[in-house]
């Protein structure tokens, strides 16, 4: 389909996230001039502050009927790890009733079984970035996965086991709970090998830095209004300065991605699920990731700090940041680790993860010519984004749809 349409000699990209930026390597991989606009900046939103783990093995849907459980648990809890505002808008309310549909086995199977193919993929993308000219570097694993109750680890192991069926190889095993920086209230640990972690932040930074290098452009405090279809391509226009014309334009925008896209036939649902972080001293330097799954809560060496990131809070995108969801994460978490300084929190953040009801990115042509979109990732937009973008920028040059892609059409 569109083979005849010819390869792009200029695209324009939307979006200075890790999604819209790897689309744009790729992209100049196979010799396309790329600029990139954003509404404010590289990696300014969901990218900068989360806690950058590139963990294919944990890459699952949300979508299950224990998460429905637990959301219906939560309602009016300030201090859970899923949070709905008690008054939530209409939106969000009828992204959950769409969410809560696909909460069942097979469709948690389903969505598995298209993410294993772009789940094996995503780890040598990154390789590829890095030998390619991105100077940033990930770090190999193991990922510790903390349980204060023994019963607690039933829940993972099951889901490891479910994500092995579905095809993606999963290599776990037990390790000593004496941790350092575990307290004494940790007393089962497993460790998860074959994955890896980043600082995000640092590295969008970087591969934005290498698309200039090559020739691109990025162009902050862009924010785009319209696009038309003109004699000399697609016309590009934002609030501010002159369109940008294109023969191809990709939308990567995450949580603001139906401003955009509804018009371009993409009915899917992306609803903005906000987490949190903030970073910590700690008495000896972090070294090794530590997940909590009982508090949903996420911990990464950070410049020499430790990041904790967690929660998910259904809001706007553009809503403020609720300091209770930070002291929410700090009750949950402080007795499960050891030599923090709590009262040093820095580079408090909140970023907006673009949610899609049935857990798939939207990943592919719309209903407008020469228009793609790329987003929806949910939690996993920096563990997939790269492989993301050297798809969809496969299908945008040669015409033809890469099977890994087939499940994420944006007008299903």
């Amino acid at each position: 389909m569109f083979s005849h349409v010819p390869a792009p000699r200029r695209v324009v990209v939307v979006g200075a996230g890790v999604v819209g930026l790897s689309t744009a390597w790729f992209l100049q991989e196979r010799g396309v001039e790329v600029v990139v606009l954003d509404r404010s900046g590289v990696a300014a939103g969901a990218s900068w502050g989360n806690a950058g783990w590139l963990t294919p093995s944990l890459a699952t849907p949300l979508g299950e009927p224990s998460v429905l459980v637990s959301a219906l648990r939560s309602l009016g809890d300030p201090n859970a790890a899923l949070h709905i505002p008690l008054r939530p808008d209409p939106a969000v309310l009828a992204f959950l009733a769409r969410f809560a549909a696909r909460c069942t086995p097979r469709a948690w199977q389903r969505s598995m079984a298209a993410l294993v193919p772009v789940n094996r993929l995503a780890l040598q993308t990154f390789d590829e970035l890095t030998t390619g000219g991105v100077r940033a570097s990930t770090h190999s694993g193991p990922i510790l996965v903390g349980f204060a109750d023994p019963a607690h680890s039933a829940a993972l192991r099951h889901e490891l086991e479910q994500v092995s069926r579905a095809g993606l190889d999963v290599r776990w095993q037990p390790a000593n709970p004496t941790i350092p920086q575990l307290s004494e209230r940790i007393v089962e640990v497993l460790e998860l090998h074959g994955q890896r972690y980043l600082e995000p932040g640092p590295f969008v930074q970087a591969l934005a830095e290498s698309v200039r290098d090559r020739g691109g452009r990025i162009v902050a405090g862009a924010r785009v209004r319209a696009m038309r279809h003109g004699p000399g391509g697609i016309a590009v226009e934002t609030f501010a300065g002159a369109p940008e014309v294109g023969d191809a334009v990709v939308v990567a925008t995450g949580s603001w991605l139906p401003e955009l896209a509804r018009k371009l036939g993409v009915r899917a649902q992306v609803q903005a699920g906000r987490g949190y972080s903030f970073s910590v001293p700690t008495d000896e330097p972090a070294e090794t990731p530590v997940y909590f799954p009982a508090a949903k809560v996420a911990c990464t060496p950070y410049r020499g700090r430790l990041r904790i990131a967690g929660t998910m809070e259904f809001r706007g995108p553009d809503d403020p940041l609720q300091p209770g969801r930070v002291d929410a994460i700090v009750r949950s978490v402080k007795p499960l680790l050891s030599g923090v300084d709590w009262s040093d929190a820095q580079d408090v953040w909140v970023g907006p993860r673009p949610m899609t009801p049935n857990g798939l990115p939207l990943l592919g042509a719309t209903g407008a010519p020469g228009i793609f979109v790329a987003g929806g990732h949910g939690m996993w937009g920096v563990t997939l984004g790269p492989i993301s973008g050297k798809l969809l920028a496969e299908r945008i040059v040669t015409g033809t749809t890469p099977p890994e892609l087939r499940p994420f059409d944006p007008l299903r």
